[in-house]
């Protein structure tokens, strides 16, 4: 199906290669989950399936690459599209009309296929995705996952033999991460469709795969069966780092496969406080009674919450409740229609997204948006100069911190995902702000990137600043939150510490959790300290 024989590649004006010297294969029918540090060159991987590596993105590339018999670097992406179908991490970037349905055709219009066949097309994909009763949408009214099963149905509508998906879930809240990936499951084991997905956030797509490719700094691969794989990498979701600790074998990569396990052990539950702190000082930063929205329906509606100096706060929720509606209306880009924001002990209200963001900085969902500048390091001193502030080393020693340090002279926008959005974090913080913002910051992020983000933001914390961290990254909560507030529909449904809300959450319990109930464990590092009889 697709075979792979000594890959290298090197991206323009880049002088190390991304890929060296990797060979694989995946069987026709197989789940195969790709993983690895950031910038180890997963997406570049994935891209050389369908010909987007050399064709969109020059450089140089050596070895040989076989999908269903055809020549990706030799054919292109025009050719290689109706045989490899690629759903990208954001799948607004590839979203051509407005409509679901008409989303769906486009490609199918565009090699020019009947009429009679475009439109049997357009219902199978509607129907594998569960999309029918949407197809009259607006794709800005969906949300995340529906937003998610529209580009991987656009990219179907072609038959493609296989599918290629660059993190698909990563701005997905459980449930709607939980209904992609099934959908892929469906299509793999009805349809036998070959599905090749990266992910970051292994923890999720780990049960579902059949083969796992492990890709390693120096651009090279191990590629096997998954537990044979996750034994041998250092980085490894929660569930794995605890069955290896503890030495269980076979090793489970679920915890439905842990639980059995687990059941040998006798907690010494961890000595966590779980009531709230009564704070009496004021917060850095109140919401109150607000009330926001676009058009005539509120998003928000009476939202109060406060963040005080030390402390670190993650807001959860499901995908489309006004997460990062809540953020755009704190720094000014969206005013609300009732209720007050206050910053720092002055009100928002009048004062311009700039006043603002020099008290409280923000790091949007869409962090590419901050990058602009013609290297690392000068992204960082744009936003000293701009706040009037001299250059006095911070900028060395904070890309020291986020692991850019080798990458200060390089263009931003030629680097991965997670990296580009360590940059735009950086950009945000080199001020050193009384107040931090950060919309899903681990996007992109593997477990070391996000271990090292951890303790800078605990640095942060330490130090005094407020920080509203938004993720549905439930595994990075329990090892950064003080305290989780958790929005539904309209406002708040509950707020408290994490041992409190995440342990009793059943969309929203890390992986630690559900395996040791009622141990008020939510970490790998928990357990392990924790261990007690059996251990």
């Amino acid at each position: 199906m697709i075979t792979i024989e000594h890959l290298s590649y090197r991206y323009p004006d880049h002088l190390t290669a991304c890929l060296a010297d990797v060979s694989l294969s995946i069987p026709a029918g197989s789940f195969t989950l790709i993983i690895g540090p950031s910038g180890s060159g997963k997406s570049t991987l994935l891209r050389c399936l369908n010909g987007l590596v050399p064709h969109f993105s020059g450089g140089e590339i050596a070895g040989m690459v076989r999908v269903l018999g055809h020549d990706p670097l030799t054919l292109g992406p025009r050719v290689m599209s109706r045989h490899v179908g690629m759903v990208f991490q954001n799948p607004e970037a590839q979203f051509v009309l407005d409509r679901v349905e008409d989303e769906i055709a486009f490609a199918l219009e565009h090699i020019g296929l009947p009429r009679e066949a475009m439109r049997l097309r357009v219902e199978e994909a509607l129907d594998l995705l569960d999309l029918a009763r949407l197809r009259d949408r607006e794709l800005r009214t969906l949300s995340g996952g529906e937003r998610q099963r529209v580009a991987i149905a656009a990219a179907l509508a072609l038959r493609p033999s296989v599918l290629a998906l660059d993190e698909p879930t990563s701005q997905l809240d459980p449930q709607s991460a939980e209904d992609v990936l099934q959908a892929l499951v469906r299509l793999n084991s009805d349809l036998g469709l070959t599905v090749v997905l990266v992910e970051h956030r292994v923890e999720r797509v780990l049960p579902f795969a059949d083969q796992v490719v492990a890709l390693d700094a120096a651009g090279g691969a191990i590629t096997g069966p998954p537990r044979t794989v996750l034994a041998q990498v250092r980085d490894c979701p929660p569930v794995v780092a605890v069955a290896r600790a503890y030495g269980w074998s076979p090793l489970p990569l679920s915890v439905k496969e842990a639980r059995p396990f687990a059941a040998a052990i006798v907690p010494v539950r961890r000595d966590t406080p779980t009531a709230d702190v009564v704070r009496s000082d004021p917060p850095y930063l109140e919401v109150t009674d607000l009330e926001a929205g676009y058009g005539t329906a509120p998003v928000l509606t009476g939202v109060s919450l406060a963040v005080w100096p030390g402390e670190i706060a993650v807001l959860m929720g499901r995908n489309g409740v006004g997460k990062s509606t809540l953020l755009r209306c704190i720094v000014g880009l969206l005013r609300q229609r009732r209720g007050n924001v206050r910053v720092a002990g002055r009100t928002t209200t009048g004062r311009s997204v700039a006043a603002i963001c020099q008290e409280i900085a923000c790091l949007p969902q869409e962090s590419d948006s901050l990058l602009f500048a013609e290297s690392v390091a000068e992204e960082l001193r744009v936003t000293l100069r701009n706040h009037g502030q001299a250059e006095v080393g911070q900028v060395d020693d904070l890309l020291r911190r986020l692991g850019l340090a080798a990458m200060a002279g390089r263009y931003p926008r030629d680097l991965s995902v997670g990296e580009r959005q360590r940059v735009a974090l950086g950009a945000i913080t080199v001020t050193r702000p009384g107040g931090l913002l950060l919309d899903e910051p681990t996007r992109g992020l593997d477990y070391g990137a996000k271990a090292d983000l951890a303790a800078l933001l605990h640095q942060w914390r330490d130090a005094g600043t407020a920080i509203l961290l938004i993720t549905h990254d439930v595994e990075f909560v329990a090892t950064v939150a003080d305290r989780v507030l958790m929005l539904g529909r309209g406002g708040l449904v509950a707020q408290g510490r994490p041992q409190t809300v995440l342990s009793t959450s059943p969309l929203f319990a890390p992986q630690v959790a559900r395996i040791f109930p009622g141990s008020g464990w939510l970490t790998a590092a928990d357990a392990l300290a924790g261990r007690g009889n059996g251990g």
